[in-house]
């Protein structure tokens, strides 16, 4: 199905659809977490559409800078996005608060690379919450936006912790995240 976009793979109608669903050559979905955006387009396009349609997402410059999640105490679930460039590649930051079983909530930080799978391994971010007596580091590699947040809470591939732990770092109700991405 995507031969015109790249895909070279000639498979058994049997596992064509299995394939198809992981083709790296497939369109990519809008990324941005919490929306109901269905968007859909070539990974050169995913900015572009970010910066028009997204306009509330903050980007920043550099290896290493601060996620601000303000007001972490909204009621229910809720995202946080930021986009980080550096290495001449967008990355995206994202925090998210669900309730995981009744009246217990957790967080979960991760980041995601637009680009692909490929792209995604010759990098490695560190994500760390720290007070004068307190500190938490997760250290992975990105996963691609073709994999999406919902895979990297599912595959563990992220920081996760409950609210008791979020306000221990959190200042009056904003929670700060240092993020510093690297090359493999």
């Amino acid at each position: 199905q995507y031969a015109t976009t790249g895909c070279s793979l000639t498979l058994h109608h049997t596992e064509k659809s299995k394939h198809e669903a992981v083709c790296e050559y497939r369109p990519y979905s809008c990324p941005c977490p919490g929306t109901s955006c269905d968007w859909e387009g070539s990974l050169e396009a995913v900015m572009s559409h970010l910066m028009h349609a997204h306009k509330s997402i903050t980007t920043l410059q550099g290896e290493d800078i601060i996620f601000l999640a303000t007001d972490i105490n909204l009621p229910g679930a809720v995202d946080w996005v930021m986009m980080q460039s550096c290495f001449s590649h967008h990355f995206m930051l994202v925090l998210k608060k669900q309730e995981k079983c009744e009246g217990h909530q957790q967080f979960f930080a991760t980041v995601l690379l637009i680009g692909t799978r490929k792209q995604a391994e010759n990098f490695q971010y560190r994500l760390e919450l720290h007070t004068n007596c307190h500190r938490l580091i997760w250290e992975a590699s990105p996963c691609s936006i073709h994999d999406g947040v919902s895979m990297a809470i599912r595959n563990s591939n992220c920081l996760v912790f409950d609210t008791a732990t979020a306000h221990l770092f959190a200042d009056s109700g904003n929670l700060g995240i240092n993020v510093t991405i690297s090359m493999c």
